[in-house]
């Protein structure tokens, strides 16, 4: 798999597949611990993300699959054994594929485009230091008409590592960070209102949901750092009131780059 963290596709005991995060991965520790809390937050806020798991792999996995291991400059080093992060595959890799991108002719094919809408209201809120990263794959829609369906494409949102700026767990502000590198899932021409259901799930979530992640991170990820991670969470509580006007910095952002052609209603 692509990316800093070098994660691996592991299959579990459940017979799921998941894109798998180790601890000794060579971002760190907080990395995961990113990952796990922005997936259940965003999770909370019906905003379609991979279902994760805790991937425990022992000595003897580990054995049996030498090409499990992490590149250093100095070259490979050994996967600890223990409890690290999963991302569930959707589907398995012999019958589902999935890919990074899609052309912008194809974006108006995506049957749940306005989760890029929920994206971004959550990238603001947990200030991701990234550009949005999304999948998308074919999956069989279930339509209005019962009983009716179709084969469509479906967006996952994916990667949540640089959520509270990485390893460096603060909160701010930019217009440009967490946006779609693709502008035209946002539409042609965004406006505040599109984004107002998404807003009003933030300021409905309730600090449980908070507390809940907290209880959810294995504690060997946070060890000497979980006051640390309580302080993020209640400054991330509080936070949910600035949202509305990170959202609007980005809308004048992206109003502001070249226009383009008119695409299909996200509100259709």
């Amino acid at each position: 798999m692509r990316g800093g963290a070098q994660a691996h596709l592991i299959e579990g005991c459940d017979g799921h597949w998941y894109v798998t995060k180790f601890a000794n991965n060579p971002q760190g520790r907080r990395i995961l611990v990113n990952e796990l809390v922005s997936s259940l937050l965003f999770g909370a806020l019906g905003i379609s993300t991979p279902e994760t798991a805790l991937v425990s792999i022992d000595r003897e996995f580990l054995r049996d699959n030498p090409e499990v291991s992490i590149a250093t400059k100095k070259g490979k080093i050994a996967v600890e054994p223990g409890v690290h992060f999963g991302s569930r595959y959707p589907g398995t890799p012999e019958t589902t594929s999935i890919y990074d991108f899609l052309p912008d002719a194809m974006i108006g094919e995506v049957v749940n485009r306005d989760q890029f809408l929920g994206a971004l209201v959550a990238d603001k809120w947990v200030f991701n230091a990234d550009g949005r990263q999304a999948i998308f794959h074919r999956a069989r829609i279930i339509g209005d008409d019962a009983g009716t369906s179709k084969v469509g494409w479906v967006a996952r949102m994916i990667d949540h590592g640089l959520a509270f700026q990485g390893n460096e767990w603060t909160l701010g502000g930019s217009a440009v960070q967490g946006l779609y590198g693709r502008r035209a899932v946002y539409g042609p021409n965004p406006e505040m209102r599109d984004f107002g259901p998404w807003l009003e799930r933030l300021l409905a979530l309730k600090r449980d949901v908070l507390d809940q992640a907290f209880l959810e991170v294995p504690p060997d990820w946070i060890e000497g750092d979980e006051l640390r991670l309580l302080r993020l969470l209640r400054q991330l509580y509080s936070r949910r009131v600035l949202v509305p006007a990170l959202v609007a910095a980005s809308i004048d952002w992206l109003r502001q780059q070249t226009p383009l052609a008119p695409a299909d209603s996200l509100c259709a």
